[in-house]
This record gives structure tokens, C-alpha cells and sequence, in this order.
């Protein structure tokens, strides 16, 4: 029988460590931090070295001793009016004015500043990715997970809108996320134990909310073009723990999600790639039940059991 534990983030990971240590366990932890957020503290970071204070100031250069003044022979000899600046022409006469050429004036050309790149139209990549969204009833793929140490763990994403979400990993691992639209399941299937969470806990509102606007349901903070497709990045300010930072990436045409990735209140990154994604196709609802230890819910998943031995 499946019991009912219900834990933070962090005790979540402490115990997947001790009583399941398969890296697969470990890397499907790392994941379930990403979406829940940690129970430790990041390590500070080290304060700066003040800057350095110089002990006195640079020393003064000793001003320049003062011309003498130029000998007013030769200014008479040069035509110039005794006591001019140095380096002043002596006046021009009205006459010698008058026969010199005018000069040819020369409009100034300003050089053309280089262009710079076209950003991504924000307004209208936010429309596509909300029609993309909006668009899904029920999304049935691939997964490959990347954990923030680098390890990567595959699975089967299924997906039934509003808010039922169902993670799969393969095997070695024997944990599964379930989502049923009021809580998120964290199933261990050796131990036959379950964790659970609020769903407003995780930061994948883009999936489970049945319409999205990420400009009202999150703070967009980016939207730019990708050498893979197109960016958009994210904060979600109310998961658990603080804030998490999300990026999703689209394709060039804003239609299909290729990825996402999650930065925890605590910068451990988590990236979840998809492929083989097929929208419309009928899942089985019985994939995102969730016992909660009531009578009825033991009488529903006695009814299932005995349906899939059918």
C-alpha cells in the first residue's frame, strides 16, 4: 500500500541519497530540486578584497619655467606687432584680403553608423508561445533530463491539460512525478512510498495551467533569437524557496518547445530536453490518479489495478 509522506524539497533528497544511492535515484533528485527548490543553503560567495589605497598622493610635476621673452629686433623683422603671443601671425593687410581666393567649402558627410542585428519581436513571440501553449489539450513525448551535475537520465513525459503532468524515468530509477491538478506525487516504486507538494510549489505553469500568458503569470525577463530557435526567459517568484529563473526554447517559428530549463533560488540548474512530441493524442486519466489514503481513493485504485490485470 502506498503510504503518505509529506516533505520539503530538501528532506526529499536526503532520503532518495541514503536509502536509494543508484545515480538514477540521484539524478531524478536533482531534478525534483529544481522544481521544488533545496533545503540547504548555497555557499556564500567571498567578499571582494577592498580596493587597494594608494598611501599618499602621486607627487606634482614641477611647473615649467616661463619663456623668455622673444627679442623685439626680431619680432620688427618678422613683421610682427612687438609684444604678440608666440606663434600669432602678424595681421593681414585689408588689400592682401581682398586679392586672396576664397576657399572652397566642404559639407561634412557623417559616416554611417553599422547596423546592428533586429532583436526578436517580443510582443509577437510571447502571442506564438501562448498560442502554443493555449493550443495543448494533452502532449505525449520524450524527455532527457540533464541534472546540475551533467548526469542524464531519459524518460516518458505525458501530459493531459489542466494540470495532470506524469514524468516516467527509465529504469534503473523507481521514482515517477504525478501530477493530478491539485498536488504533485513523488512516487518511489521499490519503496512503495509517495512524497507530496502543493502544484503551485513547481515553476512549470507554462504546462499545467490550462490558459497561459507569460507576461501576466510570469515576469518575462528576455526574448532573443537563438542559434537553435527562439528564447524566452522567465522568473517564477512563487515557487518554493524563492525565485526560479526559466528559459524556454522554440523552435524558429514559435511551434514546438524543444526545451526547458530551471534555475533553482539556490543556482543549481536543470535542464529537461524533449523530442518525439505529439499534441491531441488520447492518454488514459488514470495515469495521473493520486491516493491520498482516503477510503475512496483506496476503492479507485483498487479499481485501477484491477483494470490494467484485464
Amino acid at each position: 500500500m502506498i503510504g503518505r509522506r509529506t516533505r520539503t524539497a530538501g528532506t526529499l533528497l536526503a532520503a532518495s541519497l541514503a536509502l536509494a544511492p543508484l545515480r538514477a535515484e540521484a539524478q531524478v533528485s536533482s531534478f525534483l530540486d529544481g522544481l521544488f527548490g533545496r533545503k540547504e543553503q548555497a555557499a556564500p560567495e567571498p567578499e571582494a578584497a577592498p580596493a587597494a589605497t594608494p598611501d599618499a598622493s602621486p607627487a606634482k610635476k614641477p611647473a615649467p619655467k616661463a619663456a623668455k621673452p622673444a627679442d623685439k629686433s626680431a619680432e620688427k623683422a618678422a613683421g610682427a606687432k612687438p609684444g604678440a603671443k608666440p606663434g600669432e601671425k602678424p595681421a593681414e593687410k585689408a588689400a592682401d584680403r581682398a586679392a586672396r581666393p576664397a576657399e572652397p567649402k566642404v559639407a561634412a558627410v557623417a559616416t554611417p553608423a553599422p547596423a546592428a542585428a533586429e532583436p526578436a519581436d517580443a510582443a509577437t513571440v510571447l502571442a506564438q508561445a501562448n498560442a502554443y501553449f493555449n493550443g495543448i489539450s494533452t502532449l505525449t513525448g520524450s524527455f532527457i533530463q540533464i541534472g546540475p551535475d551533467g548526469r542524464r537520465i531519459g524518460g516518458k513525459l505525458t501530459l493531459a491539460k489542466p494540470g495532470r503532468l506524469r514524468f516516467d524515468y527509465d529504469q534503473p530509477s523507481p521514482l515517477e512525478v504525478v501530477a493530478d491538478g491539485t498536488s504533485v506525487a513523488v512516487r518511489d516504486r521499490k519503496l512503495a512510498t509517495q512524497d507530496l507538494y502543493f502544484i503551485a510549489q513547481t515553476p512549470l505553469k507554462f504546462l499545467l495551467r490550462e490558459k497561459i500568458d507569460l507576461a501576466r503569470d510570469l515576469s518575462v525577463t528576455d526574448v532573443s533569437n537563438d542559434p537553435a530557435g527562439v528564447r524566452i526567459s522567465l522568473e517564477d517568484r512563487a515557487t518554493f524557496g524563492g525565485t526560479s529563473r526559466i528559459q524556454l526554447l522554440f523552435d524558429a517559428d514559435v511551434k514546438t518547445l524543444s526545451q526547458w530549463r530551471i534555475t533553482d533560488p539556490q543556482g543549481y540548474i536543470t535542464t529537461v530536453q524533449l523530442s518525439n512530441l505529439q499534441k491531441g493524442k488520447a492518454v488514459d486519466s488514470s495515469l495521473f490518479f493520486i491516493n491520498y489514503g482516503r477510503a475512496e481513493d483506496k476503492a479507485a485504485q483498487q479499481a485501477i489495478q484491477q483494470s490494467q490485470r484485464q
